[in-house]
Parts: structure tokens; sequence; C-alpha cells
């Protein structure tokens, strides 16, 4: 599974830091003097980062316009986007917020110069055709921890219904020419944000470190992420209002910004598994929070993955790098590979359960939806599992889902 022979493609300049967020004024005026600011609509909007943020292009006289989401971004709102400011000279394109703002503004930095629509580029069900830029130089400032899309090329684009989808509109001219991180963004989480995102991150990491690609290069960025994970996620959860400004709980914030940020890094190398392949066709079919079902699984596809290895391929590596998992997750250095994978197993539903995420049955996935669902695994995230799971087991990967918590 360690590949010593490896390629790495691009990733941003990152700023990383308390206070990293000042610095935007200054990387925008690299670029131009009319940006579009992209925001959620509430958390950074509604903060005083905004007025500051505001205050300090206004005094270096530069012309903004805002536009904000509130959801996962669709094609259709894309093209609208899209439509509105053409005409607008942009000049660089600012995205502040969770996934879904960045993976906006990604896709809006790509299509703006030509006023294209983004079905001309989206994978699955596009047109299919080869996007060649340019795209207009894009600024990406996450203010949750989890998704990891500010170090990614990836817009991913869903709609979400009965025939809906989950596709990417990607290429290494959407990658963002920096990433601003500062963990003091993350201050006003609620904790069904960092619980949801806290296991997508951990999930990208542990996935990206049993990839078939992994490499030394993106197992040493893996396992400093979910080191970070282990020391921080629960610790930053089970914080109250009246912690929220402790040294332990600010710590822990930027250690979670730290492991986020470092999933997009490995998965945008080496790809991710089985729960990300599931994970795909959930969030086009029902209105599952993508963390929420990685975070629902994770645990069951572990199992299912160690089970396949043990029966099928006793010798894949794999199995020594879940041990590896379960030793690094627990602190219990001493245990052997088959204690240290039975503890992975126990610690990942413990967290689950902690944390209180919610079964797939909760957002109206049923027992008739398991066939569907497995059909539409996404096959890219299989790739790279470190075993080829069969039918059964997909089945039993989605059926896992309906009653855990």
């Amino acid at each position: 599974m360690l590949n010593h022979s490896f390629s790495l493609s691009l990733f941003p300049r990152i700023e990383f830091g308390s206070g990293s967020v000042k610095l935007l004024p200054e990387k925008i005026a690299l670029y131009g003097q009319r940006i579009l600011l992209i925001t959620g609509a509430h958390s950074f909007y509604q903060s005083p980062h905004w007025q500051q943020l505001i205050a300090q292009l206004e005094q270096q006289q530069i012309h903004w316009l805002h536009t904000t989401i509130s959801a996962e971004p669709s094609p259709e709102f894309i093209d609208a986007t899209v439509k509105q400011f053409f005409v607008e000279d942009i000049q660089c394109v600012v995205a502040i917020g969770g996934g879904s703002a960045l993976d906006c503004g990604k896709a809006i930095s790509g299509l703006l110069p030509s006023g294209d629509s983004v079905m001309e580029y989206l994978e699955g069900v596009g047109a299919g055709k080869q996007y060649t830029g340019p795209a207009i130089p894009f600024i990406a400032v996450p203010t949750t921890a989890g998704t990891g899309s500010e170090a990614t090329k990836n817009s991913v684009l869903s709609d979400i219904g009965e025939q809906g989808y989950k596709k990417s509109f990607r290429d290494e001219q959407l990658i963002p020419q920096y990433a601003i991180v500062d963990p003091d963004l993350l201050e006003s989480c609620p904790k069904t944000l960092i619980a949801a995102n806290g296991m997508d991150a951990l999930t990208q990491l542990m996935e990206s470190y049993l990839s078939t690609r992994a490499n030394p290069f993106t197992d040493a960025l893996a396992l400093s992420g979910i080191e970070s994970v282990r020391d921080s996620l629960l610790v930053w959860y089970q914080s109250n209002d009246d912690s929220s400004h402790s040294e332990e709980v600010k710590q822990a914030r930027a250690n979670m910004a730290y492991a986020a940020l470092i999933s997009g890094i490995t998965l945008a190398q080496v790809g991710l598994g089985s729960v990300h392949g599931l994970a795909s066709p959930l969030g086009a079919f029902f209105p599952i929070p993508h963390g929420v079902a990685c975070g629902t699984v994770l645990a069951a596809a572990t199992r299912i993955n160690i089970d396949a290895m043990l029966s099928r391929e006793p010798d894949n590596s794999g199995l020594q790098r879940y041990a590896q998992l379960g030793r690094l997750l627990s602190g219990h250095h001493e245990l052997s590979d088959t204690q240290a994978r039975k503890q992975l197993l126990e610690l990942l539903s413990d967290w689950s359960q902690q944390m209180a995420l919610q079964p797939l049955s909760t957002y109206g996935v049923t027992e008739e939806d398991v066939s569907r669902l497995v059909a539409n695994i996404s096959p890219s995230s299989m790739q790279t599992n470190p075993i080829i799971l069969t039918q059964a087991e997909k089945e039993q990967l989605v059926r896992s889902g309906l009653s855990s918590g």
C-alpha cells in the first residue's frame, strides 16, 4: 500500500493562526480592487469580524460586492450568481464560511470570466466540456473545521431529491490562491456542526491514511491530523459558553482547524474510501449533512473493511494501518494488532454516540433505499478503499447506518 514513488498536486498558499483573517485585505489587494464576497447567511456576516473586514476594505479603497449562501450550492444557484455578477468586472472572489460557501466560491471564480453554465463542466451530469479557464483568483477563509475545501480543487454541487446528484466541478485552476485559516472564526460553531464537521475531518484523514495511493508525505500529514482530532474534538464539543474562551478550548479549536485543513490536503493527493463513496448518494437523495453521513457510518465501514480483509486478504497492509490508527486514537501503544483494531471500532462507535450523531433513518432513509444507494456509491472513492467490497458488503454498509447513532 505504501508508495515510495508518488506525485503531489497543487495546494494553496496557507496563512494559519489566530488573527490571520486580518491578513485578508492585503492578500485581496494582490489581485485587484473589485471583489465579490461570498459568505454564509449568518455566522460570519452577523459577527464583529464582518464589520472589521468591511472597515479594512474601505480603508484600502477596495470595492466589494456581497452575496450569501444558506444551503449546499446547486448548479442553479451557481449559474444565477455568475449571471448576476458577470458584468461587474470582479477581480478576486473571496469565500468566507463553511464548505458550501467555499465550494460556491470556487465554482463562481472559475465561471465568471466566461459566463458559462457550470453544467458545461459538472462531472457525470454535465455536457462533458473540458474546462480550460482562466479562473479569477480565489481566496478561501473557512469558518468551520471539517470539509478541508480550502485546500482542494473540487467544487461539490448538489441537486437534492429523488433523482438528485452530488457531483464535482473540479480543476486545478479552482484551487484557492490563499487559504486563510483563522481558528478564532470557529468560535460560534454550534455543537451539531462541531460534531458533524469533526467526524468529516476524521473520516477524510483516516481514509487518506488507508488509501491504496497513500505515500510517506500524506501519511505524515494524516497521522498528525488524526492526533489533533484525538486530542481536541471531544474537548471542543463538550465545552460550553462559559469555557469557550479558555486556553484549552482555544487550543482545541486551533487543532481542529488544523486537522480539517490537513484532511483537505491529503484527500486531494490520495483520495478517500467507502465512507465517502456512500456519503455521495446519501447527500444527493436525502437532506443529510455530509459530516453526519460520514460520522454515522464510519465505525461500520471500518468494521466491514477489516472483516473483508481478514476473510479475503489477510496480508493486506490495511490491517496493520487500522491497528496503527487504533493505537494512535486510543493512546494505548502496547496493544496487539487485533486488540488495537477492536479498540478502534469501540472508540469510533463511542464518539458517534457521545456526539449524538443521528441514524440515517432520521433523514428518511429506509430499507427500500438500500439498493438505490448501493447502485450510486461513488466509484472514484471506492477505487482507493483498501479493499474492493462485494455487493453484499456495500448493502451491509448502508443497513448499518439505518439504526446506528
